[in-house]
């Protein structure tokens, strides 16, 4: 799925079927559903899933637990615009 397509499903109700953990936490995050995207995050368990929990706490506007999960997943921390981190993480995780 591309980057494209992927914002594009944003418009539906439901995620497309088969999306890793990580890129449903995105997804639910693209829709501003912050709950549901951290849950996600939470459940992965891996380091796309840390990169994306980092991301939220970012967010969320917690700068001390995002660095946290920045480290957990071997990523630099961000400080550019949110929207474009998000579709930064969202493109290289789809690449996976």
């Amino acid at each position: 799925m591309t980057l494209d397509e992927f914002r594009r499903s944003l418009d539906e109700a439901a995620p497309p079927a088969g999306l890793a953990p990580a890129v449903l936490a995105l997804w639910w995050q693209g829709k501003g559903d912050w709950q549901a995207a951290h849950r996600h995050a939470q459940a992965a368990g891996d380091p796309a899933g840390d990169w994306v929990h980092a991301h939220l706490h970012r967010v969320e506007g917690d700068l001390d637990n995002a660095g946290y999960w920045y480290r957990r997943a071997g990523q630099p921390v961000a400080d550019g615009p949110l929207d474009a981190e998000w579709a930064a993480i969202s493109e290289a995780l789809l690449a996976r």
